[in-house]
């Protein structure tokens, strides 16, 4: 008969896959009330819990609309989608929004800094969190450089010109070494890095101010605009080529070029510990940012390309100069303002995640402690706020980064495409052990032992018409205790039967996440590779179709876990449409980071590289998961409770 202790016994000695290779799987426990409450690595490091809904919309919306809007309607419209730009803009804000989806149940159930790092820690396994993780430091390292060094020249055309910034802010050229360096673009990353220092709502208010002139500035856009509209009879639409002069192919072309204008909502979830209620506010939040950015960018093009031919739009100054085309030349001044103050929003949204990040790292000891300090006064990572500060202010200066800015795209898709992976993992295979560090050791034995003892004289006791018989599991450790009855081999049978069919549900379930993974890599990068020749291309991506389409129909087909349901933290939002959108939103991100070029991804892989050798010679020997000792999730509150009363 099988009982707890030999369960203990299995863990016991499944603890030496936690060195070597086996290192990369193992998997920690969401961040709770007892895990804290009992000394866990969230307990001497507790952010303030400050944000509300308000606050969380200024920074996804401050996050995601950068000045590029205010370029990118004139390139997409003159190469991509003419005047079908509103259309490009809404299907990319779908595409995005099947990973808001996927971010916002994640977000509810595990909400802890981190954002896609921790999500990927718990469901997937560490050494892909670890790579994700890593990814998201560069996006944002690179981000936050690339982004303050486009602020000088925005500012400059406020002075008069190009060269009109006061000589301590201009740019300045190195003779000799061909390097411009940009003293205004590392100010302001000090600046706001001092500010991010102060506190979390304090700088969270000062990015809704800067956010809010910059969407007065979309408003005087689309107010003036519409009016300008009307008054001359439209006539970016009134062309003989029609709606969709590039075809239904050039509007998908610019969809997806227009996609990584919503790259920054992802902030939000990174903020996760610092909000009052993260079940409601969190999935709000971020939904109410994504809707707010696509109807503003949606409303924008459709003005832009309604007063201009999109053969004859300015694709550097698309805006003010379809105004100037209308006698209004003053519009620059406003547009401009609008520029600054969306790339000064876009910075702050750039440098708060990643101290977080590096602290959620730091937390799970893969690295140096130095970076999960928490100022009791500010309750912020200050430390981590100052290190990104002085790297990304030091790359503004001396770096013109706009050569590495795919790099950051690199990052996000990344960490969209894990996160919507770990929604079908938590669906159907939810981690059923969880780590307790090797302290619990003594109530751990002590439970089993109780489990054990009582299984034992239940089984003994003839005189008792049902007893409780042997343990089956949800998965290949979790007990679940079945009510069967001495002498009644048929429901014996029943119940070996279903513990059976469980066990195999999830192996099915697993395998077919796995492979439809393969199926969506095969076809994306079918379709992607040119050179590959048509009879090749199409049996590529037939195979790669049937693998994906064979994944939907079987997830489709078995139920999911149960334990879902008690995953995490209960009573957030739950993500429709599954297994269908996270399938959808992998197939999205997938494509898009295959199609981002060579170049870009040698770049990455030697970042990629440096964090692998960073792990494998320091964040696997320090992980606080390398003791750890993994019992059934069913059994985690009795053990805390145990060791509750021994310590009382």
């Amino acid at each position: 008969m099988m009982g707890y202790v030999g369960d203990t016994q299995k863990v016991d000695k499944g603890g030496c896959f936690i060195g070597g290779m086996k290192s990369l799987v193992r998997r920690k426990q969401v961040d709770s009330a007892n895990s804290k409450s009992s000394g866990g690595a969230g307990s001497s490091h507790q952010l303030a819990k400050a944000l509300t809904i308000p606050h969380l919309i200024s920074i996804g919306v401050g996050s995601t609309i950068g000045a590029g809007v205010y370029i990118l309607v004139g390139t997409v419209a003159r190469e991509h989608s003419g005047p079908a730009l509103t259309i490009s803009f809404l299907i990319a804000g779908i595409a995005a929004a099947l990973s808001a989806f996927c971010y916002a149940e994640l977000a509810s159930r595990c909400p802890s800094a981190g954002s896609a790092y921790h999500y990927s820690y718990i469901c997937v396994g560490e050494g892909v969190a670890w790579l994700i993780g890593w990814a998201l430091v560069l996006e944002y390292t690179i981000g936050g450089s690339a982004v303050a060094r486009g602020i000088s020249p925005n500012l400059a055309m406020l002075f008069g010109g190009p060269d009109s910034l006061p000589v301590f802010l201009a740019r300045h050229t190195i003779p000799g070494l061909n390097l411009t360096v940009d003293p205004c673009a590392a100010i302001l990353v000090f600046v706001v890095t001092g500010l991010l220092c102060v506190g979390i709502k304090e700088s969270t208010m000062v990015q809704g101010f800067v956010t809010s002139v910059n969407v007065c500035v979309m408003a005087f856009v689309i107010i003036v605009g519409g009016y300008l509209g009307f008054k001359s009879g439209w006539p970016g639409y009134e062309l003989p080529v029609g709606y969709f002069p590039y075809g239904v192919d050039g509007m998908l072309a610019g969809a997806s070029t227009v996609f990584f204008a919503f790259i920054g909502f992802d902030s939000v979830a990174s903020t996760a510990e610092e909000v009052k209620n993260p079940q409601r506010d969190l999935p709000m939040g971020i939904g109410f940012a994504l809707s707010i950015c696509c109807s503003l960018y949606m409303l924008v093009s459709a003005v832009i390309v309604g007063l201009v031919p999109y053969y004859a739009m300015d694709p550097d100054t698309p805006i003010s100069s379809a105004f100037a085309r209308h006698g209004i030349n003053w519009a620059a001044y406003i547009i401009t303002i609008g520029a600054c103050t969306s790339l000064c929003s876009t910075l702050m949204g750039s440098i708060l995640p990643q101290p977080r990040i590096l602290m959620a790292m730091a937390r799970d000891g893969l690295l140096p402690s130095f970076f999960s300090d928490v100022n009791k006064r500010t309750q912020v990572p200050v430390k981590g706020t100052v290190a990104t500060g002085l790297l990304s202010g030091t790359l503004a200066f001396f770096m013109n980064v706009e050569q590495l800015s795919g790099m950051v795209s690199v990052g996000t898709l990344l960490a969209f495409t894990m996160v919507a992976i770990s929604v079908l993992i938590l669906r159907y295979v939810p981690p059923d052990e969880v780590p307790l560090p090797s302290s619990f050791q003594e109530a751990i034995d002590s439970v089993g032992l109780r489990r054990s003892g009582c299984s034992s004289s239940s089984s003994s006791d003839i005189d008792v018409e049902s007893t409780k018989g042997p343990a089956v599991t949800a998965g290949d450790s979790t007990p679940l205790l079945v009510e069967i009855s001495v002498g009644r081999p048929l429901v014996e049978k029943a119940a070996a039967k279903m513990s059976y069919l469980v066990r195999q549900r999830r192996k099915v379930a697993g395998w077919t996440i796995m492979l439809t993974c393969i199926g969506v890599f095969i076809l994306t990068s079918a379709a992607s590779v040119v050179s590959l020749s048509n009879p090749a291309r199409y049996a590529l991506s037939g195979f790669g179709g049937l693998l994906l389409l064979s994944g939907l129909v079987v997830l489709t087909c078995i139920d999911q876990d149960d334990a879902r349901h008690t995953f995490g933290h209960t009573g957030g939002f739950t993500c429709p449409f599954v297994p269908l959108l996270p399938i959808a939103c992998i197939l999205i991100n997938v494509y898009l980071l295959i199609n981002l070029g060579g170049a870009t991804w040698a770049r990455v892989s030697i970042w990629l590289v440096i964090g692998v050798c960073i792990y494998v010679l320091y964040g696997r020997t320090h992980s606080s998961l390398k003791s750890a000792v993994y019992v059934p999730a069913t059994h985690v509150d009795e053990i805390y409770e145990t060791s509750a009363n021994s310590l009382a």
